[in-house]
């Protein structure tokens, strides 16, 4: 079982293997995953702009991006979509209501910053392109509610942002849940920099799923085995776990 993944410091990727088809790309801020089916991969996220080259590094010899599944626009999660979408064969994949902000068909919208929220993205996005400001590109596939795409099923999980998306693989275990929780230190909770707050917790509710043995986060190590129970507890929480309110 890998331990904590602490984020490079130098610009460049951590490989985690979680499962032998599962691996982790871990940046300076957020990660991807790659699911391997065969030889063809599934990379959910693309990481921050700039990252096309690591993620090749990263999957060489191990696969081949076939399709490219974002959870939501923020630049951290679809910065290089646009690059990753060059690669020969490769389909982008993205909620509508975010699909349309990829595409630069709309404008994106600026968290509702709690004050501790404010502080804390100072930091952590720094270098970034502000929330609202994404690098535009291709969206060849809109989702909805419900849609599987290559044994993930999407779970529409709006709040973080209007069209943000969770997956989950029903016969691997595995839950991507993007920016809609995030781990520290072992504690789950609801992730930062929503556009609407309550929303984002209802949608939290959402990601007790059963049959799960691998959680992924976009910020956070992921949990195996009986330590996902560490999700499906917050969820159910009378209160969800918002640390940062």
């Amino acid at each position: 079982m890998p331990g904590p993944v602490d984020a490079p410091d130098d610009g460049g990727v951590d490989i985690v293997d979680l499962t032998p088809d599962l691996r982790m790309l871990r940046f300076p801020v957020g990660q991807a995953y790659a699911l391997r089916d065969g030889r063809d991969v599934t990379l959910v996220d693309t990481g921050p702009p700039g990252s096309a080259d690591r993620i090749a590094a990263a999957l060489d010899g191990w696969g081949r991006v076939r399709r490219v599944v974002l959870t939501h626009y923020h630049a951290d999660h679809a910065g290089s979509a646009r690059e990753v979408s060059e690669w020969p064969g490769v389909q982008v994949a993205a909620h509508h209501a975010d699909a349309q902000v990829v595409r630069g068909e709309a404008k994106g919208e600026w968290p509702a910053f709690t004050p501790a929220e404010r502080e804390l993205h100072a930091v952590v996005g720094a270098g970034l392109p502000d929330p609202p400001d994404v690098p535009q590109a291709r969206v060849d596939i809109d989702l909805d509610d419900g849609d599987v795409l290559d044994g993930l099923q999407v779970i529409w999980t709006p709040g973080h942002t209007p069209g943000s998306i969770a997956l989950r693989h029903g016969e691997r275990g595995v839950l991507f849940t993007g920016d809609t929780a995030a781990e520290r230190a072992g504690a789950v909770f609801l992730g930062p920099f929503n556009t609407d707050r309550e929303r984002a917790k209802a949608s939290f509710r959402r990601l007790a799923e059963p049959g799960v043995t691998t959680v992924c986060f976009g910020h956070g190590d992921p949990l195996l085995d009986e330590r996902t129970g560490l999700l499906a507890a917050a969820a159910g929480d009378v209160e969800v776990p918002d640390p940062l309110g």
